[in-house]
């Protein structure tokens, strides 16, 4: 019996989505560059009935037709190749996806690439880690929608289930499905930065003791707050180091890393002119933390500067966590804009309440509060952006005075919150009715000549300044 599906690359992700097809009933065929770790898949899970190839030729074969075949390597160089391998063993009509993180234009030009050679190719936008790609990943997929229908059973099978609905829905043409999955990870990068800087302000200027932090999080998550990353951030606070025992998080380098997504969504926004500062304060920030010998220099050379942090007028607890969902509903609110944008820019017919729905379960940015912005998008599914929405004007109305309190507080104790107070900023300024870019637009036709227009009559106008 020849197998349904089959998966390239027998890393985590690999493997464990392999596994999860297998769990769903599906005989699956694996293949990996080095056999020897295909071979231990294999050996550590005899039961799965998975079927080893050695070649790709042999891999291709064992599929049955149409072939359905799933990339799971590194993005960039190594899809180009592994593609590349598998052309001439390739029928008109067989399907192939890549479900790893590549860059959306990529997966735009792999799509012509094999389309003019009748093959299907779809980009597989795949959030939820090691656990998500074995028990149930949000999964955003795209390409030909008749080419989705073929597969569809497959991925909605293995997905992530939330309210009685898989997490994997259609997302829209070419390498939409990457780039939903690109959004998502900036979204996830502003998302853990807010996280971060909620902590650092309870703990600094709170004043709480990390017994109180942890429990002060896990009351957190059990309203509006309610989320995967609050809820690891809870359970991340309470792990105690064995060997020195204090709590791991306060030896661990403050040192954070990245692969680079989140720095491809801040390009994306400066390209389509979308403020998603938020988002790319995060990755700033990231950057700023890998100085970590310059940064200990300078906290030495500026270390009487900083005043003391005492703070008793002011429940530090809630406003934070008022603070806190206000900058996570902007930070979501400019990555649906940036989609927003990129869907006009590529003429996708993206459906944002079903993005929203399908980020409910299995992804690392899911929350409760998605049901909020796939409600919004279904009442208005041409709504301009989500701070327009009444749900989020509401909140926001409520919640900005908190927000405003928290940043103003963390300034006059120099504790940074870059994220907390880019969210005021662009909060400020999406409210303001008039900005002073009136000035700058002088000072272009002042020195370049680059015309302004006016407020009390239509035209375009230059100045002898």
């Amino acid at each position: 019996m020849l197998s349904q599906i089959g998966v390239i690359g027998m890393a985590v992700m690999g493997k464990n989505l392999a596994l999860n097809l297998a769990d769903h009933g599906l005989k699956v065929s694996i293949y990996n560059r080095t056999t020897s770790v295909a071979l231990e898949v294999i050996e550590k899970n005899p039961q799965m009935g998975l079927v080893m190839a050695d070649s790709i030729d042999q891999f291709v074969n064992s599929l049955s037709v149409p072939r359905k075949i799933m990339i799971m390597v590194q993005a960039g160089a190594s899809v180009d190749k592994v593609i590349e391998s598998l052309i001439p063993y390739l029928l008109p009509g067989d399907i192939v996806m890549d479900g790893g993180n590549s860059y959306y234009k990529d997966t735009i030009r792999r799509y012509h690439q094999l389309k003019s050679l009748k093959i299907n190719y779809m980009g597989i936008g795949i959030s939820g880690g090691e656990e998500g790609a074995r028990f149930g990943p949000a999964i955003m997929p795209s390409g030909d929608r008749k080419t989705y229908l073929e597969v569809e059973s497959i991925l909605t099978s293995i997905a992530a289930k939330a309210y009685g609905e898989p997490c994997s829905f259609y997302i829209g043409q070419d390498g939409s499905g990457h780039y939903v999955k690109m959004v998502h990870n900036g979204i996830e990068y502003g998302d853990m930065e807010l996280i971060a800087e909620a902590y650092n302000l309870l703990k600094h200027i709170g004043g709480k003791n990390p017994a109180q932090l942890q429990e002060i999080f896990e009351e957190y998550n059990k309203g509006e707050l309610d989320s995967y990353l609050i809820e690891i951030t809870s359970k991340i606070l309470k792990k105690m180091d064995e060997e020195t025992g204090k709590p791991l998080v306060d030896v661990i380098l403050d040192v954070a890393r990245q692969k680079g997504t989140g720095k491809w969504t801040a390009q994306e926004s400066l390209d389509l002119n979308v403020d998603t500062s938020v988002l790319t304060s995060a990755v700033f920030s990231r950057f700023i933390s890998e100085i970590k010998e310059m940064r200990m220099q300078a906290s030495v050379l500026y270390e009487d500067i900083k005043p003391e942090v005492t703070v008793s007028e002011v429940d530090i607890v809630e406003s934070v966590r008022r603070a806190l969902y206000a900058s996570k509903l902007i930070a979501y609110a400019q990555g649906f804009a940036l989609l927003n944008a990129a869907a006009k820019e590529n003429q996708w017919d993206l459906d944002f309440a079903a993005i929203a729905k399908g980020w409910r379960g299995g992804c690392i940015i899911r929350a409760a509060f998605l049901n909020k912005i796939a409600q919004a998008y279904q009442i208005d599914p041409k709504l301009n952006h989500l701070l327009l929405a009444p749900e989020f004007v509401a909140t926001l109305k409520n919640y900005q005075s908190d927000l405003r309190k928290v940043v103003i507080l963390a300034i006059e104790k120099g504790i940074p919150v870059s994220a907390f107070a880019n969210a005021l900023s662009y909060f400020d300024a999406f409210t303001a009715a008039r900005l002073p870019a009136n000035l700058i637009q002088a000072q272009r036709d002042f020195f370049g000549a680059h015309t302004f227009e006016r407020v009390d009559k239509e035209g375009v106008f230059h100045e002898q300044w």
